[in-house]
Parts: C-alpha cells; structure tokens; sequence
C-alpha cells in the first residue's frame, strides 16, 4: 500500500508496527428502478467530438461496467466508464434512454 493510504501515523521504530490503512467501502448497487441517471451529450474537451454521457449511477464499479459494456453492445458503439459516469461515442442519446428504459431504469432524463 501506498504510504498516503496510512492514516494516524508518520514513522513509528516499533517493529511490531501494524499500519492502519483508510479503506473506501462500495457502496451497493440500488436496483434499476431506484436509479435516477441523467443522460446527456457533451462535446467539452474532445476536440469537438460528441459523446453520450451517462451519469448518476450508484452502485459498484463493476456493475457499473457491466451496463456499459451492454449499452455499447446494443447500440453498436464504444465508449468507456470513468469517475463513476459512463461514455458512449456519438449522439446516441434518444437510443441511449429507450434502452436504459427497457433494462428497467424508469428514472431517466
């Protein structure tokens, strides 16, 4: 572990040290029809290029790339998850929502 991961102690001489390390908890994953995600194009700082943003997700990191990796399979395009909101290439936005809807996600925008 990383020594910015250590928390309470700078140095210690004792050899039976234990460190203790801060630890994120992941939050649960809420089901489909809890979740509130906003979908929405962004063009900002890629070059000009549009891109679908999907955003709100709460839930864990891996079912977070499980449903990014199945909107890209159905709307035939890639993309990429990063800080907990997911990126799909292109103006797929109306797509992106009538999908998300049939998955169960009733709270879209």
């Amino acid at each position: 572990m990383a020594k910015k991961e250590r928390i309470n102690v700078i140095y210690s001489t004792n050899p039976n040290f234990q460190y203790e390390y801060d630890e994120e908890v992941e939050q649960e994953t809420l089901a489909p029809d809890k979740q509130n995600l906003r979908v929405s194009l962004d063009s900002k700082q890629r070059k000009g290029k549009t891109v679908t943003l999907i955003s709100g997700f709460i839930g864990t990191e891996r079912d977070l790339n499980s449903l990014a990796k199945e909107l890209k399979n159905k709307l035939g395009v890639g993309g990429s998850t990063y800080d907990g909101e997911i990126l799909v290439q292109g103006d797929q936005k109306a797509k992106t929502i009538e999908i998300l809807k049939k998955l169960g996600y009733t709270k879209t925008k």
